[in-house]
């Protein structure tokens, strides 16, 4: 095909454009700033492996080593529970058991029925809050919200309190139900995402006769799939690192959680130095179910920020 120009002009060849910001150095600066982000993130998990897999008698000859010193499972083995009291001992263990299994056990019946408790109540506030019309729902909202203004560690002695005159102390129940029943962060952030979505399709739903219940668990309750996920996973790992509280109202092994199980086994040898291989064996071996969890879920925690309305 023949290509006809204009008189006086001249077909000029195009030139490839060119990405001149590809070695500009405001990029290259950002990838030296992320990467060291990322190496200062990613570290103290490597020291942890690093003692985790030393034997704990040699760490103090090269304390400053980045391999580990005399390489050694037998941490792991102790944090497990499946070390003989004398193979623990050889290598810088104080022979004492860690029951992890039973430790897990606990840690997860807490951390789970505690996140379903807290994302179903705060489900059903949210929306009454947002989508329910009725007098003097912004003045309640408020009065509910103002506990983000109140530190955690001032309720802890009116809910101990509490727990011990109900005869719960030492119980999953006690142990869960102060903090599944009501959280003011969960509250907002769900309460926040459901104000932004359409209201066609809950209309379109009254007109078919469908009351609040129906359209909170058949149209809510799906759309808010990602938010419900994101504070899933923020409550879940809130309750597994959970410390104080747990301390106060347990004193049992059938009930104390892992975070627990770590400060005992690390005061287990008062007579010598601390098992640093082995609590850093059992801190790994703690922090595996969250690891996962973000690898799982990490992609809808992100997504989830900036949803909002249809999609």
């Amino acid at each position: 095909m023949a290509v006809t120009l204009a008189p006086g002009r001249t077909a000029l060849p195009r030139r490839p454009r060119q990405d001149t910001r590809r070695f500009s150095p405001g990029r290259i600066a950002a990838w030296i700033y992320l990467g060291v982000i990322v190496l200062a993130t990613l570290f103290p998990f490597y020291w942890i492996l690093r003692t985790a897999l030393s034997n704990n008698y040699k760490l103090a000859t090269d304390p400053s080593s980045p391999l580990p010193v005399g390489f050694t499972w037998g941490a792991f083995e102790r944090a497990l529970g499946i070390a003989s009291t004398a193979e623990a001992q050889a290598q810088g263990g104080s022979g004492a058991s860690l029951d992890i299994a039973l430790y897990l056990r606990n840690s997860l019946i807490y951390a789970s029925v505690q996140t379903a408790l807290i994302v179903l109540f705060s489900a059903c506030a949210a929306y009454a809050f947002s989508r329910l019309h009725w007098r003097g729902r912004d003045l309640v909202f408020n009065v509910l919200i103002s506990a983000l203004m109140v530190p955690g560690v001032f309720t802890l002695l009116p809910n101990f309190v509490l727990v011990k005159d109900l005869g719960l102390t030492n119980t999953f129940a006690g142990l869960i139900l102060p903090g599944g029943l009501f959280q003011a962060f969960t509250l907002f952030f769900l309460r926040q995402f459901m104000l932004g979505l359409s209201s066609e399709v809950e209309e379109a739903a009254i007109i078919d006769g469908a009351g609040p219940l129906r359209i909170f668990l058949r149209i809510i309750l799906p759309m808010s799939s990602a938010p419900l996920a994101t504070v899933s996973l923020l409550m879940f790992v809130n309750a597994w690192n959970d410390y104080f509280w747990p301390l106060l109202i347990t004193n049992g092994q059938n009930v104390q959680p892992l975070t627990l199980a770590l400060g005992v086994f690390k005061q287990s040898s008062p007579q010598a130095a601390p098992d640093w291989a082995g609590l850093m064996a059992a801190a790994l071996i703690a922090a595996l179910p969250m690891l996962l969890l973000f690898i799982a879920f990490g992609k809808r925690v992100v997504n989830s920020i900036g949803f909002s309305g249809l999609k």
